[in-house]
């Protein structure tokens, strides 16, 4: 049973933007820290953003610092990531997780959204 959904990836070229949504189905996000990780071809897994479910504090790694912006919305048990001023190498494969605390092991995954920043 899939406990994460991600959606809002596609298409975009340089310096285009793209919301993505991460909606929790089967418990509440507002218990949850929220994380944005990508994968890229040939690469590993690296986490982007979190956001506290204690005190909405956020993190961004520094290759997306700046560029992009992570939210939640407890009400409609989703999470967002606003990506703007998009590039190349920020094409990847994006997942949304939950974790207790942004620094606590990761408990629920989505399936990955594809986003492609064109040349």
């Amino acid at each position: 049973q899939v406990q994460l959904v991600e959606s809002g990836g596609g298409l975009v070229q340089p310096g285009g933007s793209l919301r993505l949504s991460c909606a929790a189905s089967d418990f509440a996000l507002a218990y949850y820290a929220i994380g944005w990780f990508r994968q890229a071809p040939g690469k590993e897994r690296e986490e982007i953003s979190c956001i506290s479910n204690r005190d909405g504090s956020t993190s961004y790694a520094d290759s997306v610092k700046g560029r992009f912006t992570i939210s939640r919305d407890n009400a409609k048990n989703t999470g967002y990531l606003q990506m703007n001023s998009l590039k190349p190498e920020d094409t990847a494969v994006y997942y949304c997780a939950t974790a207790v605390e942004c620094s606590d092991p990761w408990d629920y995954w989505g399936q990955g959204t594809q986003v492609t920043v064109s040349s």
